[in-house]
């Protein structure tokens, strides 16, 4: 079987001038090589394919795969993550994780919650800032925390993110519409305890292999940078027992309630009185073979990054009935 593998490497958009923050989402070199070698560990052809210019380039060209190994995010509006599942959907190619509708729907943490919401899931009270004239309609309960809607990697966080007084409202919000031109999430702060959860499979037969604590120095904000310098500033604790159900069941529901597919990470974070509450799904989890939250939560629960590979391949051939 070949497998083409789809991605936005940082470098390629550096070199032609993005910033630091447009790529904060795209991956290394290291990452395409990890995920190359473990697929061809087993047994599978693989081609590089590179972003959604690079596979219209390739497309064209006649290019086939049995198979693509998507892991591009995208540059540009609030359907990016969509763009490279669409395109394979109009070449009849099946590709690993999920499709266009869920990439969207996820990425916009509005409509997600949304969703999850009518499923059943709990979250923390919000509401949508898409203009200077919403701010004067907010009536939640401070401490809130503020955010981009559709931005990923902790973009657009930082320690000014949790709001204590009008002010400061006014101010983030402002800068985020400005800043990233899209509507702001404000959603009441959740004090406790912050865990991810990482998810297995499709439908009935996902399973929530297990998750992590994430502790943040002087309990500020999981920013784009602290993501990025997370030994430094961050620690990442294997669950503990008391809430792994809870936790892993919240997980599920929302993975189910969105209908992710093959893997995929949950956020979730306490509330006041301490009840798990959905924060944020990434049904497009990074994969560097080692500072990436979903390969790091694995491996405190024994599962090797081979492994973790192997288990997500294994759910995409099942649910498109591919031969091997």
């Amino acid at each position: 079987m070949k497998v083409g593998l789809t991605f936005d490497l940082r470098s390629w958009y550096l070199d032609r001038g993005y910033s630091m923050e447009d790529t904060a989402e795209f991956d290394k070199q290291e990452t395409v090589d990890a995920i190359d070698s473990a697929l061809r560990k087993m047994g599978f052809e693989t081609e590089a394919v590179g972003n959604c210019f690079q596979l219209i380039e390739a497309l064209t060209a006649g290019k086939k795969w049995d198979l693509v190994f998507n892991i591009a995010e995208g540059l540009y509006g609030d359907g990016r993550e969509s763009v490279v599942p669409a395109i394979l959907d109009q070449y009849k190619i099946p590709y690993v994780f999920s499709g266009p509708v869920i990439m969207g729907i996820s990425l916009n943490k509005y409509l997600t919650r949304l969703i999850v919401s009518a499923a059943g899931v709990p979250v923390s009270p919000g509401m949508l800032i898409s203009d200077k004239k919403d701010i004067d309609k907010c009536r939640l309960e401070y401490p809130l925390f503020i955010k981009p809607v559709s931005e990923g990697t902790g973009k657009g966080i930082t320690e000014k993110s949790l709001i204590n007084s009008p002010a400061d409202l006014r101010e983030m919000a402002e800068y985020i519409l400005n800043r990233f031109n899209q509507p702001a999430l404000v959603e009441e702060y959740l004090p406790g305890r912050e865990f991810t959860v990482g998810v297995i499979g499709s439908g009935d037969e996902a399973i929530a292999i297990g998750g992590m604590e994430i502790e943040c120095k002087d309990n500020l904000p999981y920013s784009v940078e602290f993501k990025e310098n997370y030994q430094e500033f961050c620690k990442y604790i294997p669950m503990a027992k008391e809430f792994a159900r809870e936790c892993k069941t919240v997980a599920l529901n929302v993975w189910k309630a969105l209908g992710g597919v093959d893997a995929g990470r949950v956020d979730v974070k306490a509330d006041r009185k301490g009840r798990m509450c959905f924060m944020e799904v990434n049904p497009l989890a990074g994969l560097h073979p080692i500072h990436s939250d979903l390969p790091i939560l694995s491996r405190m629960i024994g599962i090797e990054y081979q492994t973790l590979l192997e288990m997500i391949m294994k759910s995409v051939i099942k649910r498109h009935h591919l031969a091997v």
